[in-house]
């Protein structure tokens, strides 16, 4: 981030000359004085300004964006990152030179993925930043896939809970995939679905209402 040199009668003076050159509001500004400011001789002569050196603190994607980067070269890989800002939402895919990084990066039921994703969430809400974003990380459109991956099995399970008019218990899944499975089946008659359990435990249980 480009530092800029600003002087002022005061330091008050020299932030608020910082702001006007910069753009910006306080908040988004880091700044360290120089010098602070001298009154000369019958307040005249030898009269010395107020100097900081001042910055633009990054922005909510640009620490999102590095903090991920760093992260996955520490892995041992070297990818790029694609991302598109809607609101408060960034969405980052990273690019994979290879099947075998991707596989690694999503991990098993995606879970490296979701590490990662939350810590890049963390990481943004520790930072420095007056900015706000919900990171949404993806590599190989992994997570459409995994979501008609589950609403195939909620229809599927779905079907057999009907025939059987039993529940039927799902495998513990994260928070996200639950979410999935609920949506998908809010409109489905004569079902019902309550998520149970605690921690990583906490899984679907499909039922009926007929």
């Amino acid at each position: 981030m480009a530092i800029r040199t600003v002087q002022g009668r005061t330091i008050d003076e020299a932030v608020q000359r910082a702001m006007q050159e910069l753009n910006a509001q306080q908040d988004q500004l880091i700044y360290d004085v120089i010098e602070q400011p001298k009154k000369g001789f019958l307040g005249l002569i030898g009269t010395k300004p107020a100097v900081i050196e001042v910055r633009l603190k990054p922005s909510a994607q640009e620490i999102a964006s590095t903090f991920l980067k760093e992260t996955i070269t520490r892995m041992g890989m070297e990818v790029e990152l694609s991302e598109t800002k809607k609101g408060k939402d960034l969405s980052i895919v990273i690019e994979c030179p290879d099947q075998s990084s991707q596989g690694r990066l999503i991990g098993r039921k995606g879970q490296t993925l979701d590490s990662l994703e939350y810590l890049t969430n963390l990481a943004l809400s520790q930072s420095d930043t007056p900015d706000f974003l919900r990171i949404r990380i993806d590599v190989g459109g992994y997570r459409a896939k995994r979501e008609e991956t589950l609403k195939e099995l909620a229809l599927r399970v779905s079907k057999k809970a009907k025939q059987s008019k039993e529940p039927i218990v799902l495998e513990p899944m994260p928070a996200r995939e639950r979410k999935v499975i609920h949506t998908y089946l809010a409109n489905v008659k004569g079902v019902t679905t309550e998520s149970k359990g605690a921690g990583h435990k906490r899984h679907v249980v499909i039922g009926v209402n007929e």
